[in-house]
């Protein structure tokens, strides 16, 4: 059969023959690779099929969603501000998405689509619409673009606020008849993502009103949830399904609608009916409230301003994109880690994205420090990897998180949060000089370095390893979480416990930190006893790990000590935390800067060449801005500026073509083809936090700042600009309690330094 027949019959496609001596020989190869088939015939992993995997919906996926967050709520719309019913798009709160569908018709048809976008501060949606031809009985009753719709829409706590505004620009009176379609599933976001469940909870009959719609859901966890919508005004219509709005415009005239969604929980004794508004709020003062709080943090922040505009475009957006993604918990500012798979408070990913951005933002370290030292575990919990000690990985609030068929209610299914907190605490601490924080957490710090030694290194060969207790959990617990990313170079899969690399130089990172915090707070002792376990983690490292032939750090080692003899990009985080010897810091440099990892656009995930390596790939392959910007970091440690600013200067470029100027989590790894875009990576969050905080960390590289709070003092490292950007000005920089503004100028391979403006007693050395 033929492509063209096997699309012409999609029933026949399913079955068209192959012989079994075929199957035979595919099965041979890829259990070679560590790999089966599948019952479609397709390759799946060993041990079955990532059941975390995100699938990707029916339909095109080439939509530009728009996205908006308000505290634990947030949207994910179309250009048009709607809903297209079967795809990921929808209104949730705490990992449910309380409305799945909503289509604007006017007349019977979807509007022309003038213009979409989400605003600077990120705080408003604003579509532009106007009214395609209109006909009754084949006859024209109204021109297309006779009525101009605004439609603005915005979140604030648990309701999204839409208001719609029609303008009649024609010469005659016209009759509009309009209405909102809406569609509940009330699905979960493990659902959402791609999980089939044995039962769910049970959908209720919507309560309706003249003006009111209430969808219901009673969930396996005994918690009802709610959909409320409220229309101001009335609706001529109101059913299950649909508003129904009918105005006479005169020419020049225009009418207002306001449309208000409210998502809710409450106990099962108010299934009958919950206790909801019965008027629709104003909106108005929620959005004076929303300016004022951008505003307020604005204020608080560095700002960059440098002489080229769209690099000043994307750094803007990056921090607002950041400023969405900041929830406020009763520990402080956490910043969720994306949109839509991954908006809830995740252990690493805030780490990195607190790291990243802390020159700009420290606020932000001292809350996630906060919130990950209420929530360190305490005890033994095999259900959700949790040892005394041992930092977080996620938070969810879901109906599947509550009934146990997800372990992510409290799940601690991570291997390098634990030491990353700990190299978070001392960057803090060397950045603002406020060691009472640290006071404050130091039980925590001291129990996080106690897993270290005790929980975190299985089998006292010194390194740090993982394997789940929970079958459930997570098959791989570094940053590379996905089934496949832990191979051999043969592409069979590590068994484990696995000790990553990048993971040996976080926890090396944590005891120098904690080193240099203990003699701060006078603990002598400790310091020696961190200092000496340090020196004992790179020594051993440095035997174990390298590997000569390939000129590389190994990828991990698996649970028999079998190196996995792979170049990934892991081990370029060695240089981030200076475990990595001078002589093979430059090896791993040339390597990551050649041709088999840069594709032009970033580093890959993992080099052409690996029997895995798929430049579609989640982790094999792929380009992720975060990861991108700690191999800069650690680059600019030893020296290698030049390839710091070369990384910069990629995802700026990367940046000019993603919608918006947002950075995603990640895009593919494809070689870069002059006048061609990045390609796209299908379910990537956009926006993603350590992605939009990614430039931040990568600026911070090439300009050499390192804040020196407890000295008072900052040190301008060595300084390079790239090229396209021959200016910057940082102003509000702080460290202490002292700010600063410098202006940074190029001039050839030089870069001067100038004080313009200090507020507090702080010294600025510049480093040549």
């Amino acid at each position: 059969m033929t492509d063209e027949q096997r699309s012409q019959h999609p029933e026949e496609a399913q079955h068209w023959h192959v012989p079994q001596e075929v199957f035979e020989r595919i099965e041979a190869i890829l259990r070679q690779h560590g790999r089966r088939l599948a019952p479609d015939g397709t390759a799946a992993n060993n041990n079955g099929s990532d059941r975390f995997y995100i699938t990707v919906p029916p339909g095109p996926t080439d939509i530009q969603w728009r996205t908006l967050k308000h505290g634990d709520m947030f949207a994910v719309f179309d250009r048009f501000g709607d809903i297209p019913e079967g795809s990921t798009g929808g209104i949730y709160a705490n990992d449910c998405r309380h409305l799945s569908g909503m289509i604007m018709r006017l007349g019977g048809r979807r509007p022309l689509l003038l213009k979409s976008t989400i605003r600077s501060d990120n705080i408003t949606l604003a579509v532009d619409l106007a009214n395609p031809d209109l006909r009754v009985d084949h006859k024209l009753v109204l021109q297309r673009n006779s009525l101009y719709i605004s439609r603005t829409v915005f979140l604030y706590h648990d309701t999204c606020f839409q208001r719609f505004r029609i303008h009649n620009y024609g010469l005659t009176d016209v009759h509009i008849v309009w209405g909102l379609e809406f569609a509940a599933d009330f699905a979960d976001m493990f659902e959402v993502r791609g999980m089939k469940r044995d039962r769910r909870g049970e959908l209720l009959e919507p309560i309706v009103r003249d003006d009111t719609i209430i969808y219901r859901y009673f969930g396996l966890d005994r918690l009802l949830r709610y959909t409320q919508l409220i229309a101001e005004p009335k609706p001529a219509s109101c059913m299950d399904g649909q508003f129904t709005f009918r105005a006479l415009l005169r020419p020049q005239e225009d009418a207002e609608w306001l449309i208000a969604i409210r998502c809710g929980t409450c106990p099962a004794e108010c299934a009958q009916e919950p206790e909801v508004c019965r008027c629709c709020p104003d909106d108005r003062q929620p959005l004076r409230v929303l300016s004022a709080t951008v505003d307020e943090a604005r204020r608080r922040v560095a700002h960059v301003y440098t002489s080229n505009e769209l690099f000043n475009d994307w750094f803007n957006r990056s921090w607002a994109d950041l400023r969405l993604l900041v929830t406020d918990t009763e520990h402080g500012p956490y910043p969720y880690a994306g949109i839509p798979w991954f908006s809830t408070i995740f252990g690493r990913d805030g780490i990195i994205t607190a790291l990243q951005s802390l020159w700009i933002e420290p606020e932000l370290a001292a809350g996630v420090l906060r919130y990950l030292a209420a929530h360190q575990a305490d005890r033994h919990d095999a259900a959700t990897d949790a040892e005394p000690g041992k930092i977080l990985h996620e938070v969810r609030r879901g109906e599947m998180a509550a009934t146990g068929e997800v372990p992510f209610r409290r799940y601690y299914g991570s291997i390098d949060s634990t030491p990353l907190f700990v190299i978070l605490a001392y960057e803090y601490a060397m950045a603002t000089g406020d060691l009472e924080l640290i006071r404050s957490i130091w039980p925590n710090i001291l129990a996080a370095l106690e897993w270290m030694e005790k929980y975190g290194d299985r089998d006292g060969d010194g390194f740090l390893e993982y394997k789940r207790y929970t079958k459930i959990g997570l098959r791989n617990q570094g940053w590379k979480d996905s089934e496949d990313s832990v191979f051999h170079a043969d592409g069979s899969l590590a068994e484990g416990p696995i000790a990553l690399c990048e993971v040996q130089a976080y926890a090396y990172g944590a005891w120098r930190g904690t080193a240099r915090l203990a003699q701060e707070l006078g603990d002598h002792e400790l310091a020696e006893h961190c200092k000496q376990k340090a020196a004992e983690l790179r020594n051993r490292f440095e035997q174990v790990f390298w590997d000569p032939e390939l000129n590389f750090y190994v990828l991990a080692l698996d649970g028999s000590k079998r190196p996995c003899r792979v170049l990934a990009s892991n081990a370029g985080h060695c240089l981030t935390t200076g475990i990595a010897g001078e002589e093979r810091a430059r090896l791993l440099a040339e390597q990551l800067m050649g041709d088999r990892f840069f594709s032009g656009w970033g580093i890959r995930t993992v080099a052409k060449g690996q029997v895995r390596y798929n430049p579609m790939s989640y982790h094999n392959g792929s380009i992720w801005p975060h990861d991108n910007s700690l191999i800069a970091w650690g680059l600019a440690r030893y020296g290698f500026r030049r390839h710091a600013a070369r990384l910069l200067q990629s995802m700026f470029d990367a940046s000019l073509h993603f919608d918006l100027r947002r950075m995603p989590e990640l895009f593919c790894g494809f070689e870069r083809v002059p006048g061609e875009a990045p390609t796209l990576y299908p379910v990537a969050c956009s926006p993603q936090a350590w992605a939009a905080a990614a430039g931040f960390l990568l600026l911070r590289a090439c300009l050499g700042l390192r804040p020196r709070g407890l000295r008072r003092q900052l040190r301008v490292h060595r300084a390079y600009l790239p090229e396209f950007l021959p200016e910057v000005r940082v102003t509000n920089l702080a460290v202490g309690d002292a700010r600063v503004d410098i202006l940074f100028r190029k001039h050839g391979d030089d870069v001067t330094v100038r004080v313009e403006r200090r507020t507090g007693e702080l010294e600025v050395v510049v480093i040549k």
